[in-house]
């Protein structure tokens, strides 16, 4: 994940969705954005990272903030505070499910930091199998994805052979999940990675029906003010939003949600920003904020 710097600046198993057919090095067919779990029509919701925002609070303090200032779901970063990592043990992660339990805030997700792009093979076979313990925690937990990323691309390494690499690990980890119905996604990250058509490729490599994308919110996406091309390009595959800093000028959030809203996602959008001393106040400002904007 990017570092935000400027202060005002759901458990199903999911099969047959987004198949994405062809060969490997060659154009895929598109599959209908209708067959998108994501796009089911009846808008999205308000949620968080714990990058950073929340980062230093357990899961007590996590979830009572959210519930008081209307943040209806989280995505638990890891090694943040709220400890749910995959050495907890089964009555541990059966604590954890129960806390969220009866609350107004959803368990979405977990973040991994697992990433398949390094040229040794062996530290991409290491993130593979973290990421299958973030799915097996994921499922006991009750959470209903696991964000991985891609991280770059290694230099004096063509840049199609990292992409399929990336792909590839990606359909493993998705081929894993599916046994627990949980979803694989792909944050839209990293130092030329980000770019919209590049993450289009690992889309079409992986070809998963549980492995999907998470919108990152990156400069990378505008072109010319807009964000509607690397939208609809990423659309196909689309299951979660991470936003930023809504008070920024130079991205087009009220496109964003428009596109948003006219695509009928109806998931959550999650805020991924600094932490504050104040955190509940900032997280009632950036809640109006984001009323404003869905409005």
């Amino acid at each position: 994940m990017k570092a935000r710097r400027k202060f005002l600046q759901e458990s199903i198993s999911l099969t047959g969705l987004l198949a994405v057919e062809g060969l490997r090095g060659k154009a895929l067919a598109v599959p209908p954005a209708n067959s998108n779990p994501a796009f089911a029509g009846n808008g999205f919701k308000l949620g968080t990272v714990t990058y950073n925002l929340g980062k230093d609070m357990d899961l007590e303090t996590l979830i009572k903030t959210c519930e008081e200032t209307g943040f209806e779901a989280v995505e638990l970063r890891t090694s943040h505070k709220h400890g749910v990592e995959p050495s907890l043990s089964p009555a541990q992660r059966q604590e954890v499910r129960r806390r969220f339990d009866g609350t107004r805030v959803r368990l979405l997700s977990l973040g991994s930091t697992c990433e398949y792009h390094s040229p040794d093979l062996g530290v991409v076979r290491k993130n593979v199998e973290e990421t299958k313990q973030f799915v097996e925690l994921a499922h006991d937990v009750g959470a209903l994805g696991v964000k991985v990323r891609p991280n770059g691309l290694p230099k004096n390494i063509p840049e199609e052979k990292t992409l399929e690499q990336i792909g590839r690990s990606l359909k493993e980890c998705g081929e894993f999940a599916q046994r627990y119905g949980i979803e694989i996604w792909v944050e839209v990250h990293g130092r030329d990675t980000s770019l919209p058509r590049r993450m289009k490729r690992i889309m079409e490599v992986a070809s998963h029906p549980q492995v999907g994308v998470c919108w990152n919110s990156n400069d990378d996406d505008v072109e010319s003010g807009s964000v509607r091309a690397s939208f609809e390009m990423l659309r196909p595959w689309l299951r979660n939003v991470h936003i930023n800093e809504l008070w920024k000028k130079d991205y087009p959030w009220k496109e964003l949600f428009h596109l948003l809203q006219d695509a009928g996602y109806s998931r959550y959008t999650l805020a991924e920003i600094p932490d504050n001393c104040d955190a509940i106040r900032l997280m009632r400002y950036y809640r109006s904020l984001w009323q404003q904007l869905v409005a």
